[in-house]
């Protein structure tokens, strides 16, 4: 069990690679707070999986574009479990659309999701987690975090602000103990593609060396291993979980 008695909050959570998140977390022996949106799955989520693994599992509302929503979400986790030992950040939103069509909305609300929204989530976690003297912080990034790829300005230039956030936060944090990492994605099939014609889906399988999309519990165990004490000398990285997807690139 790699997160015994560990408690650990992830944002994003009622689906995709949070929810697969949440679930090795649980069986790792973690007490795990699913966080997402209100009026999202996330309450049917964590009460069907806090049957299943022991009254573990609990669900709380947030919104991460909303300081005041971050902090309370800290602070009750804090106030029912006792500590925080690890987080990832990872709720967030993708946007294709060519760059001279993008309104100042769309670019600014992606923006404050998929890169505001995790810096709020880790000021949060940082002013618990300095007080313990220990957590592990993992942030979502992206392939596209470190290449741009067109049609994606918004969501790369957020994705590629997590990458350079996360060196910052973690040279900042590690003296007090803190590891703060990154995990880039490549494409993984999760609902959020699954309704993209065959054609794309084709293109978007070729792009990975290894002829494959990614599945979510892959994500999930980077995220388990940055959370777990197995990665104690690892902070201020990004790992790459992309079939190879990176690897050609410069």
């Amino acid at each position: 069990m790699r997160l015994q008695n560990k408690n650990v909050v992830i944002t994003g959570g009622a689906s995709g690679i949070g929810l697969a998140s949440v679930i090795r977390c649980l069986e790792e022996g973690a007490n795990v707070v699913l966080s997402d949106l209100a009026g999202s799955e996330g309450a049917a989520r964590a009460a069907e999986l806090d049957g299943k693994h022991g009254g573990r599992c609990l669900f709380k509302a947030c919104d991460v574009t909303d300081t005041a929503q971050v902090d309370r979400l800290f602070e009750e986790t804090v106030n029912e479990l006792g500590s925080v030992d690890a987080v990832f950040s990872n709720a967030g939103i993708g946007g294709v659309a060519p760059s001279h069509k993008v309104s100042d909305e769309e670019f600014l609300r992606i923006i404050d999701i998929n890169l505001n929204g995790v810096f709020r989530v880790a000021r949060a976690a940082l002013r618990i987690m300095y007080g313990q003297g220990s957590g592990s912080i993992v942030n979502c990034a992206s392939i596209l975090g470190k290449f741009g790829q067109s049609n994606t300005a918004a969501y790369s230039a957020a994705k590629g602000g997590v990458v350079n956030l996360t060196r910052a936060l973690a040279l900042e944090a590690a003296p007090k103990g803190v590891r703060v990492n990154a995990i880039g994605p490549g494409y993984i099939d999760t609902p959020l593609i699954a309704d993209l014609d065959k054609d794309l889906m084709n293109a978007l399988i070729a792009m990975h060396p290894l002829g494959r999309l990614g599945r979510a519990e892959e994500v999930a165990n980077g995220f388990l291993f940055l959370a777990s004490d197995e990665s104690s000398f690892v902070t201020g990285t990004t790992l790459m979980i992309d079939g190879g997807f990176t690897a050609g690139k410069s």
